[in-house]
């Protein structure tokens, strides 16, 4: 399932530029700190850890490249672990690499710290997909429930509406739809993984990606049918509870209004299929490589070894180069990461079957990028 990520496709000119517009290039901060989020960073050889850069570092060095040329705003956050100034230097860096030096790079211009969390365990990693559905430009019997794009007063009224309400009509003509779902299941699913991939029925395929939420508190609707009881938690799939609560239908709009939590989408262009949307480094992810963590602790871009046999890996894997590129609301603390598997049915599957126990490697730049 996962293409191949070894071609570049950016123009050296354009990535200086996108790192000088970033206005950090003069910056340095303090030494990276040894303590992050309450864990200690234990500083280990590369030649210590079986297996780096895994099967596919030139993958990594393109994800590498993509979220330095991405205007990162979260590069401004002082508090975060990762220097800019090096980091900057790291990127600036990576533009002369041919495919062939990607190990080089990453061993010469970072140094590696183990995560070791003060409870002693190992950090977790759960994965994630962009799921494809059916949709229609156009509401109608096969397609009931409308994706609404960004109101133009959300974040300015306080509170803001809650699903009840706004499946109760409570925006009036604020509730603009850019498409519609099959039903409200395929609604929760979008809202739940923040993008996806539409296919309308004259086979064209866009994107839906996330433009905002109301504010209202997550509440995980799969959580709550185990908690009632109608399914057990162990073997629970997203194809095994979202099928639950089409077969109960009145069960599933009692359930999903208790989250009262609602994503707004727009609308976009599916541009490299072989990617993913972009995530909050606002650039495009990378199956596989892709990964969401604590963006209150880490900067974007910064890499992490993740060690521990994972989905797609070939055989004698023994871990994987990922690339910080997301965050998100249940992705607190600094051994925590969400992996971004791809995208489809397939992916889906993957990314419901990661719940792993890993332990997290975090690559912090050297000074001036190791230059």
């Amino acid at each position: 399932m996962r293409p191949s990520r070894a071609r570049s496709g950016f123009a050296p000119a354009a990535l200086a530029a996108a790192l000088l517009l970033t206005g950090l290039s003069a910056v340095r901060a303090a030494p990276a700190p040894l303590i992050v989020g309450g864990a200690r960073l234990e500083p280990v050889a590369f030649a210590a850890l079986p297996g780096f850069p895994g099967a596919d570092p030139a993958g990594a060095l393109v994800a590498f490249r993509r979220v330095c040329a991405a205007p990162i705003s979260a590069h401004r956050q002082p508090s975060v672990a990762g220097n800019v100034a090096d980091l900057i230097a790291a990127c600036a860096k990576s533009l002369t690499v041919p495919p062939e030096g990607a190990a080089g790079f990453f061993r010469t211009s970072f140094s590696a710290y183990r995560i070791l969390r003060p409870d002693g365990r190992p950090g977790f990693l759960t994965g994630y997909f962009e799921p494809e559905l059916p949709g229609s430009l156009e509401p109608g019997p096969d397609f009931t429930a409308p994706l609404l794009a960004r109101p133009d007063d959300l974040g300015s009224r306080s509170p803001y509406p809650d699903r009840a309400a706004i499946e109760d009509g409570a925006l009036g003509a604020k509730a603009k739809p850019i498409l519609w779902l099959r039903d409200r299941v395929d609604l929760l699913v979008l809202q739940v993984q923040g993008s996806g991939r539409i296919r309308l029925p004259d086979g064209r395929v866009v994107r839906a990606l996330y433009d905002g939420r109301n504010g209202r508190p997550y509440t995980a609707v799969a959580k709550l049918i185990v908690q009632e009881g109608h399914l057990p938690l162990e073997g629970l799939t997203l194809a095994r509870w979202t099928g639950w609560l089409r077969d109960h239908p009145n069960e599933a709009r009692r359930l999903i209004r208790q989250n009262a939590s609602y994503i707004f989408f727009r609308q976009a262009e599916v541009e490299e299929p072989h990617l993913g949307p972009p995530g909050a480094a606002k650039a495009p992810l990378s199956p596989g490589i892709g990964l969401a963590v604590d963006s209150n602790l880490w900067r974007y871009g910064l890499p992490f070894w993740l060690e521990g046999r994972l989905p797609g890996a070939e055989e004698g894997e023994r871990g994987r180069l990922t690339i910080a590129a997301d965050t998100g609301s249940a992705i607190v603390g600094p051994a925590r990461g969400d992996l971004f598997v791809g995208s489809g049915a397939d992916a889906g599957v993957a990314a419901g079957n990661l719940r792993d126990a890993v332990g997290f490697v975090v690559l912090l730049p050297k000074r001036g990028g190791g230059l």
